[in-house]
């Protein structure tokens, strides 16, 4: 098994390398297009502005390569939100693997944005990275901009208004929440993603 972390500049690489390390499963950083098209797993994690992460990947060509790929691929927070066709963060295209628009959340009375802390997470059908855990399994996240639930949503959560927790399109899937920081329940998730084919 070979695992690229594609380096987006997301401030989350280090310790998602260590969840993974407490796995059993060493991983690389990288930009080369080459390495990711041989690896067996790829993830892309991300935190801050859509607008910034594009530029980056737009930077390494890896804005066309991503979306080419053929082997299981993880999006995380912000690597999950690249996924879509586009953000108002920024009002940026991304990659277009997924047909929505990732938008702000907007909250709700007593509730702050961005939403940070442990949440509730709800299958919607099957979903392969949640196997083995309770429906309503609480994940820890940290975001002000979400996805609607839509045809590829897998997972939903709920912070004033649902959003999308999962997301999975063929190869591609995606969490809104960060499983390297979400415990027990997190390494499952990470556990499942490494054991797709």
């Amino acid at each position: 098994m070979s695992i690229a972390i594609i380096d987006s500049g997301g401030a989350n690489i280090a310790s998602l390398r260590f969840a993974l390390q407490r796995l059993g499963a060493e991983s690389g950083l990288t930009r080369d297009p080459q390495v990711l098209g041989t690896a067996s797993h790829v993830l892309l994690p991300g935190v801050g502005a859509a607008a910034d992460a594009m530029v980056r990947l737009r930077e390494a060509g890896l804005d066309a390569v991503i979306p080419r790929l053929t082997q299981p691929l993880l999006g995380i927070c912000l690597g999950m939100q690249l996924l879509f066709a586009d953000s108002a963060e920024g009002d940026v295209a991304c990659l277009g693997i997924i047909d929505d628009r990732v938008k702000p959340l907007t909250g709700g009375a007593g509730l702050s944005i961005p939403h940070m802390g442990w949440n509730q997470v709800r299958r919607n059908g099957d979903c392969p990275l949640l196997a083995g855990l309770d429906d309503a399994e609480y994940f820890y996240f940290v975001h002000s901009y979400a996805a609607d639930p839509g045809p590829a949503t897998s997972a939903t959560s709920e912070h004033g208004v649902a959003f999308s927790a999962v997301v999975g399109r063929d190869n591609f899937y995606g969490t809104q929440f960060h499983p390297e920081r979400s415990g027990a329940a997190g390494a499952t998730v990470l556990r499942n993603f490494l054991e797709l084919s």
